[in-house]
């Protein structure tokens, strides 16, 4: 899906088809016009609300900007050869377009729309790159909420004034996410906390929200019949009342701090892809919101060592345990390039006849990758531009995936590609190391649930046996590829290849 967009599929359309969508794209912007003009007098805690937030403006700011993009991949590409390379030049400068005002849409409506934008800045195997690059942004650029809105929120929730519960509480926010913003103050006992105070309005336009966003792609599949992203509503229905319920985030947080409180972490590019390795493959526990606004790296000042620091706690995703353990067992076959086990597993996650595009899609390697081995060289330029290219031509099989598999998978490729792209920053992507964290992870998970349906003494102890000669195999490895890789290394290599060449 890289290839093509949101709104991006070649559709041969009717004159009919496209007066139609002109029609309505005259009729929004109407609209627009005229919500914005009748707003400026609605109330909200005796203030004068933003006309930005008034359900007409946020209604007809949707309609507009879908009827604008439909229109513009309608009639820019019609009367140009397709496959040629002035089609290939316009279809991005429409992609471009499009996904320009999908972001200024999202920073307009707030809320609900920029984190379903954030979702889709995510989905690098399936929309364009003039999309993700362009959507990446909501992650750095959500809207803050005023200290008046801060205080009534407060004052709502809490029933009581800020100085009551603060000795000190500061105007101006740490960050500011799609749904919240975190303020540093003082408890009356001394405390110094992060304080996560919620968007006001946002529980309420939530639900709102995604019923416009619901029927304004039901329009678009109208016009567009191969359009398929009614599962990225579906997951939004059901992940966002979880992120508003800030109880919720406070039980993850703690969770997920009992389960992780012997991790203490040396080096972060290695370890972060380590972190997630025990949550998806050992705990079944996952943060799945990893976005770099999310993911910070502080210096101890006692120790020197750095740490991860893992924020937003609102969206986790609970794996059953048969999910984890075929999870576990594909990925252990994908790391082995045992093509007969990775069709297995991935048919049993509901890949059926489309696992080669599925193993894709879950490692964002070549065919030829996946087969010669995903640990056996890293991830070059050309191939990442052969998955863009080939991407386009597989929308339709891409949508009939994600329909099929268990909707726990959804997140995990969200979460994947999070990962993917702070890997990227950190030249880290497809390191040996990362893929020898998974396998450790891997082999502790099938290996204790192995343990737990073993009723005899001996098979336990065999088990644990396996297991630990397993492990050890994998450290002898990453032993020798850290030789191979230092200068100790390379001089005991060029010793022993002089001295069979003088044997010889």
């Amino acid at each position: 899906m890289r290839g093509g967009a949101l709104f991006f599929l070649r559709v041969k359309a009717s004159r009919c088809r496209e007066a139609v969508v002109a029609s309505m794209a005259r009729r929004a912007l109407k609209l627009v016009s005229l919500a914005a003009a009748s707003s400026g007098f609605y109330l909200y805690g005796s203030k004068y609300l933003d006309p930005n937030d008034f359900g007409a403006v946020r209604v007809g700011r949707a309609i507009a900007t879908t009827a604008v993009i439909t229109y513009d991949y309608l009639t820019s590409l019609r009367s140009v050869p397709y496959g040629s390379h002035e089609y290939a030049y316009l279809k991005s400068q429409v992609h471009l377009r499009s996904a320009e005002r999908l972001r200024d849409l999202c920073c307009a409506n707030r809320g609900t729309f920029i984190k379903v934008g954030q979702h889709l800045g995510a989905l690098d195997y399936l929309l364009p790159e003039e999309y993700t690059r362009t959507l990446k942004v909501l992650h750095s650029q959500a809207p803050q909420s005023s200290m008046k809105e801060i205080e009534q929120v407060i004052r709502e929730d809490l029933g009581k004034e800020i100085k009551e519960l603060f000795v000190s509480f500061e105007d101006t926010p740490l960050g500011a996410a799609s749904l919240a913003q975190v303020h540093k103050a003082v408890l009356q006992d001394g405390r110094t906390v992060a304080v996560k105070v919620q968007h006001p309005k946002v529980q309420a336009q939530s639900s709102k929200d995604i019923l416009l966003m619901e029927i304004l792609l039901l329009t678009v599949k109208q016009i567009f019949p191969d359009f398929e992203f009614m599962w990225l509503v579906d997951e939004a229905k059901k992940n966002l009342p979880l992120e508003l319920d800030f109880l919720n985030e406070g039980r993850n947080a703690e969770k997920v701090a009992h389960m992780l409180k012997d991790f203490d972490f040396l080096k972060i590019s290695r370890n972060l892809g380590k972190l997630y390795s025990e949550m998806i493959f050992v705990n079944g526990f996952v943060h799945c919101d990893p976005h770099p606004g999310n993911v910070l790296v502080r210096k101890c000042p006692a120790t020197g060592k750095a740490h991860i620091i893992l924020l937003d706690h609102g969206l986790y995703q609970v794996l059953t345990e048969k999910f984890r353990l075929d999870y576990c067992r594909l990925w252990q076959s994908l790391i082995k390039a045992d093509m007969k086990r990775v069709q297995k597993y991935s048919r049993r996650l509901g890949a059926g006849d489309l696992y080669p595009l599925f193993a894709c899609m879950l490692t964002a390697r070549s065919w030829d990758s996946v087969n010669r081995g995903i640990d056996r060289s890293p991830v070059t330029a050309s191939e990442d531009v052969e998955i863009r290219t080939n991407a386009a031509a597989y929308l339709p099989q891409i949508n009939q995936l994600l329909n099929n598999v268990p909707r726990q998978m959804l997140l995990l490729l969200k979460t994947n590609d999070l990962l993917r792209g702070i890997e990227s920053a950190l030249h880290t992507r497809a390191s040996a190391s990362s893929f020898l964290n998974m396998s450790r992870c891997c082999i502790r998970a099938v290996s204790t649930y192995q343990r737990s349906k073993s009723h005899s003494l001996y098979r336990k102890a065999k088990i644990s046996l396996l297991e630990a000669l397993s492990l050890w195999q994998i450290n002898l490895h990453e032993l020798f590829l850290r030789l191979k890789g230092s200068r100790l290394g390379n001089w005991v290599i060029a010793f022993l290849s002089r001295m069979h060449h003088s044997l010889y």
